[in-house]
């Protein structure tokens, strides 16, 4: 065999080996997150320390930051609780000693015969030390989740009809057989869903609400709410 036919077939081989590593590298990657979702809820301290670098930066669904001696302090729920997260949507980027992980993590919670249920959506970067997968970073959100909408009457979907108007925003609700639609500006009409009396939201967007605001029983305006401020739209 020729000089050069061996090293096109070493660097075969070498290819083979690294494609080899990384899938093994992003099993064992895959397998300790699992786990480390599995010790969330459970609360068991030890085993989260036991997956963290020491220089961990891990923030929760709270936005609070944690230290590995915080996790390591982490306590099983009271008694009567007991949670379950299993993962979806997981999706595990390998770059070379680093990885990515992205997933949603859905909570089952058992407490005292009534049970809630919840979803999160997090990030976890994993960096190989000394042969061993350790997660250097995390992040976690809620995953918002659109309400159940209520039935109102016709008579009732009317008190919201009319035009509000807010920092040259002009916002227009109208009635169609038994549903709302706002437009914005003139623009196409979106759906507009009843949460409750006098709360509204649109289809799609669960982070925002609107609260409307009453006097003497008469509909003058609504707030618009969603993490970044309320807004406040009068009634014209």
């Amino acid at each position: 065999m020729s000089k050069a036919r061996k090293l096109s077939v070493a660097l075969s081989l070498l290819v083979v080996m690294s494609a080899e590593a990384t899938e093994s590298d992003r099993a064992i990657v895959e397998q300790q997150s699992r786990a480390f979702s599995d010790a969330s809820a459970a609360g068991d301290g030890k085993t989260l320390a036991h997956y963290v670098d020491d220089r961990v930066i891990f923030m929760n669904e709270t936005g609070e930051i944690a230290t590995k001696k915080d996790l390591a302090e982490s306590t099983p729920p009271p008694a009567g609780i007991v949670n379950k997260l299993v993962q979806s949507d997981v999706r595990i980027e390998m770059q070379g000693d680093t990885a990515v992980t992205s997933f949603t993590d859905n909570l089952t919670q058992h407490a005292n015969g009534a049970v809630r249920t919840a979803s999160f959506l997090s990030t976890e970067v994993w960096q190989k030390k000394d042969g061993r997968w350790l997660l250097i970073s995390s992040q976690t959100m809620t995953k918002p989740r659109e309400p159940v909408a209520a039935t109102l009457t016709s008579a009732e979907l009317d008190d919201y009809v009319g035009t509000y108007i807010a920092n040259g925003v002009t916002v227009t609700i109208e009635r169609k057989d038994l549903a709302l639609a706002s437009s914005t500006n003139g623009a196409a009409s979106t759906k507009l869903e009843m949460e409750a009396r006098d709360v509204a939201f649109t289809p799609g967007q669960p982070r925002l609400r609107r609260v409307f605001i009453r006097d003497g029983g008469k509909v003058t305006g609504f707030l618009s709410i969603r993490e970044s401020g309320d807004v406040f739209f009068k009634r014209s």
